[in-house]
């Protein structure tokens, strides 16, 4: 006869109980308790676990320790049926088994497995003791001759349910001193009362936990598929997460989902709360545990993670510490994160959550809104903001953030998309300074200058009158200050987003004022403020044509403490001062700039697209100065284009469902209403088009960016500069010479740039060359210009000496022009200059100073008049390419390139496979010769 895949010997006679098949009590022993249990056809063999189950034959005690429901009984049981070796298993599912029962039982599952115990070791006569004598022979047995035939294994199931210390003492004897001859495999919820330490110390234990247990996003997959179901990756991965690989649950679910017309559909939207799982939930762990601590977990469902204090708060009770450490070391779903902290499995909570809707109807709120007061006074500000809106007090959050002094967050940080969704719920009938000034911070964060404004003016006239308080809600004197301070940082951003310098230098001088009313630590807790301050004070001079001051603060701001929370304005300070490089005339500086700004927001994987776009337009304004005008293009459209979402929220979740449509973030891919970076894409599309012979294109960008100030308060002179050169070199290409010189009356000549730049459009349109060079020498020494501009100037003064017929003069500011745009690579000013300068090139030396960068193969025009004077690559090297090159020369590492480039080692690689492409070789040195020989280098 046989039970399940286990041979039933036949009944043995005598025993210290006097009746064969009969335990101490006189009850006859129950099969199902010894026999391995069978598996469903649906069961999935987990070839991972068994593998490593099979290291319990090496190690005489196994753990498989997991919550109710995890696989632990039937993971057990399919690698003991597949062992060729005997398997005594016993279920300890009594709610109440005495040592000598237990023992008797245990000695029937070894008999019953075929592992011959002989009658002289006796069996239990006593239900609630057993004879030392017994356990002796049973170990000296087991140790002796069976363990020339392997060891015995003994499988204990549900062994939680054995709480007498005696039994676990008496077990851990036997297993000592059995030695080889035995292999215990635990199957628990809880932790078992075996000395644990001793054997992990000795390193006798396998251990096989929750994690391990948890179903992998495949082997979920695969189930799926045993329950007949085929399913998208999507939906199983989406599943998998829900439940955190908890087999029943999957199990259960694949089983309803298969009863449904629409599987996909049901496990995508199916309530936890009204379902399988939840019974089984409800009855195997909710149910059993004593009235307090079903209220207590109840209480918490409302939470992502809590600790013994928050939990005390919402119960009202002060033993919860121990409430909590008792469940989660029973595996009753309660996982501990470390430090006092625990959470809910999240199906678990969802179940949790529904059920207190019909116990406790209409307390969520109120859970809430103690949940949102402790955690504002234990200093959890993200998680105070989330409980404060899923309790409805929408005073109280925008209060906390504003108080904390966080509003500079909804514009930097890895929080600021998930503080633009929580604040986005917030109804408009909510009112106070506070909420005003959140919601214009949202509105200046998405560049609405509609609303922005307004609500920034109302939330400061509010101010203006005192914070009111309220029943339930303090406002301290600290709040207040930092609120005025919170009002300040947004008038700033806003006077920068309006072009209004002056309102823009008021508004920090309040700051100013204020930082002292407000205590120092929660300054030094949101260095965000300082950057955002000093990056808004640059972009509003920097429009104003202050470049210096402007240089300065943003300097200051990328000097500032670094990390996630200040790598937003960092960035944008960044990329301003690479705009203020290239209007210098330093476009070296200005691309690494740019380079490391776009690096910045790369560094720390922040939500939404990086920054203004203004970092491309810059890299856009420099590729055309290399006359590199399809990678300007491409910089052009990446600056435009939408970006891809980043993470989205890195605030904890509310436990309740989130609106069907999320709003924009903060950083969302609408077009910029920055002054300056609306300035900067008009300009540089402009000189793009002029460079590839479309004068109508370049005079319709310049038409279609609003006039210098249209939409500021004030004009930026170095703007209305750049449009009117650009708008001066498209009539002289349409053959207007008249009306380019009457617009080059706009260009302010105290700024170098402009000035060299009508220097040229004036001999480009005909007038005295002389007047052109008495503009060149009006700026000698003027400014902090680099080579963008000294090269200009020099090509004005080789153009004024051809004309004037001294082409000595002209070859030698010509040789000044060469030598100084070799190493930026300056092609577009020799492209701009005319046909006169190709036939001076082809003479010596100019020839030789020309050759290998200016001179090249490249699709873009090249100078007129000029002709390749050495072979090139098949493909010109972009600008990025040759840096790498030459650092390449210098023999130095990939990883030195990298940190000396401010990029990634992946990005120095694929430069430096395009290299090798281009240059039609296979190695460093190799490149580095043909570079050479090609006059690259």
């Amino acid at each position: 006869m046989t039970i399940g895949n286990v041979p039933e010997p036949e009944p043995e006679s005598g025993g210290a109980s006097g009746h064969s098949g009969v335990d101490p009590r006189g009850d006859p022993f129950l099969r199902t308790r010894y026999a391995i249990p069978p598996r469903p056809v649906t069961f999935l063999r987990r070839e991972r676990l068994t593998r490593h189950l099979d290291s319990a034959l090496s190690t005489p005690l196994t753990i498989v320790n997991g919550a109710a429901g995890a696989g632990k009984t039937l993971l057990v049981a399919d690698w003991a049926a597949g062992l060729e070796r005997p398997v005594a298993w016993f279920t300890t599912d009594a709610e109440e088994l005495r040592p000598g029962v237990f023992w008797a039982y245990v000695l029937q599952a070894l008999r019953a497995a075929g592992v011959p115990v002989p009658a002289a070791v006796g069996s239990p006569a006593d239900p609630g003791r057993v004879d030392e004598t017994l356990l002796n022979r049973l170990a000296a047995e087991l140790s002796g001759p069976m363990t020339a035939r392997g060891p015995a294994v003994l499988v204990l199931d549900e062994f939680d349910r054995v709480a007498a210390p005696d039994t676990a003492a008496q077990l851990d004897f036997v297993l000592r001193h059995a030695g080889p001859g035995l292999r215990l495999v635990v199957a628990s919820r809880t932790e078992p009362l075996l000395p644990l330490h001793r054997y992990r110390a000795a390193g006798e234990l396998t251990e096989i936990r929750d994690a391990e247990l948890a179903f992998t996003a495949r082997e979920a997959g695969e189930l799926l598929g045993r329950h007949g179901l085929s399913l998208p990756a999507t939906v199983t991965d989406a599943l998998v997460d829900r439940t955190r690989g908890w087999a029943a649950g999957l199990r259960l679910c694949a089983l309803a989902a298969r009863e449904s017309p629409d599987p996909e559909t049901y496990l995508k939207e199916f309530e936890a709360g009204q379902s399988t799982v939840a019974d089984f939930l409800l009855a195997e762990v909710l149910d059993i545990q004593p009235p307090g601590t079903q209220d207590l977990l109840l209480r918490v469902s409302v939470l992502e993670r809590f600790c013994p204090g928050l939990a005390n708060a919402l119960t009202g009770r002060f033993d919860a510490g121990a409430v909590l450490d008792s469940l989660h070391h029973r595996n009753a779903f309660v996982q501990h994160l470390g430090h006092s902290w625990y959470r809910l499995h999240p199906l678990f909570g969802e179940i949790l959550r529904a059920h207190l809707e019909v116990r406790r109807p209409g307390l969520a709120p109120e859970l809430h809104r103690r949940a949102a007061r402790w955690l504002k006074a234990a200093g959890f500000l993200p998680e105070t903001l989330v409980h404060g809106a899923a309790a409805g007090d929408w005073e109280f959050a925008a209060g906390a953030l504003v108080g904390d002094l966080a509003v500079g967050q909804l514009f930097a940080g890895l929080r600021s998309a998930g503080l633009d969704e929580l604040f986005s719920r917030m109804p408009p009938g909510v009112t106070g300074p506070a909420p005003e000034l959140v919601r214009a911070a949202r509105d200046l964060a998405r560049g609405d200058l509609e609303r922005g404004p307004v609500r920034l003016e109302r939330a400061g006239k509010l101010l203006a009158g005192g914070i009111p308080d309220r029943e339930g809600y303090e406002s301290p004197e600290d709040d207040r200050e930092a609120a005025r301070l919170c009002w300040a940082l947004l008038e700033v951003f806003a006077a920068r987003l309006t072009g209004a310098p002056a309102r823009a230098e008021r508004a920090v001088r309040l700051t100013g004022e204020l930082r002292g009313a407000v205590p120092a630590e929660l300054l030094d807790r949101h260095p965000e403020l300082t950057a955002l301050l000093l990056a808004h004070l640059g972009s509003a001079r920097l429009w104003a044509g202050r470049f210096e001051d402007a240089r300065t603060v943003l300097t200051a701001a990328v000097a500032g403490p670094g990390g996630a929370s200040t790598a937003l304005p960092r960035e944008d300070a960044l990329a301003q001062l690479a705009l203020l490089d290239q209007l210098n005339g330093w476009p070296g500086r200005a691309e690494r700039k740019a380079s490391q700004a776009l690096a910045e927001i790369a560094r720390y994987s922040l939500p939404g697209p990086p920054g203004t776009g203004l970092e491309r337009l810059v890299l856009a304004a420099v590729a055309v100065d290399r006359d590199e005008l399809d990678r300007a293009q491409g910089l052009l459209d990446e600056a435009a284009a939408p970006a891809e979402s980043g993470p989205r929220s890195a605030l904890p979740s509310a436990s309740r469902p989130a609106p069907a449509s999320a709003p924009h973030a903060p950083h969302a891919s609408a077009p910029s209403v920055d002054p300056v970076v609306v300035a900067v894409r008009a300009v540089t599309t402009a000189r793009l088009m002029l460079a590839r012979g479309d004068a109508h294109a370049a005079l319709r960008a310049v038409a279609a960016a609003p006039p210098p100030g249209a939409t500021a308060e004030a004009p930026s002179p170095w703007l209305r500069g750049h449009m009117a050169l650009v708008t001066a070199s498209a009539r002289l290409a349409e053959g207007q010479p008249e009306e380019a010189v009457a617009v080059l009356r706009e260009v302010p000549l105290d700024q170098p740039a402009c000035a060299v730049e009508a220097a040229r459009m004036q001999l480009a349109a005909g007038s005295d060359p002389g007047a052109a060079a008495d503009l060149l020498d009006a700026l000698h020494g003027a400014g902090r210009t680099g080579p963008g501009v000294s090269v200009r100037a020099a090509l004005v003064r080789a153009q004024s000496g051809h004309l004037a017929g001294d082409p000595v003069t002209a070859r030698r500011w010509l040789g000044v022009a060469l030598r100084v745009a070799r190493h930026p690579r300056l092609r577009r000013p020799f492209v701009e200059s005319g046909p006169w300068i190709g036939p001076l090139l082809d003479t010596d030396p100019l020839r030789g100073l020309a050759a290998g960068w200016l001179v090249t193969g490249s699709a873009d025009v090249p100078p007129p008049g000029v002709e390749e004077s050495v072979e090139e690559p098949v493909e010109e090297l972009s600008g990025r390419e040759r840096d790498v090159l030459r650092r390449l020369a210098r023999m130095m590492t990939t990883e030195e390139i990298a940190a000396d480039l401010y990029v990634s080692v992946n990005t120095v690689k694929t430069h430096l496979k395009n290299v090798y492409r281009k240059l039609d070789v296979n190695r460093r040195a190799d490149a580095v010769r043909r570079a050479h020989a090609l006059r690259l280098l």
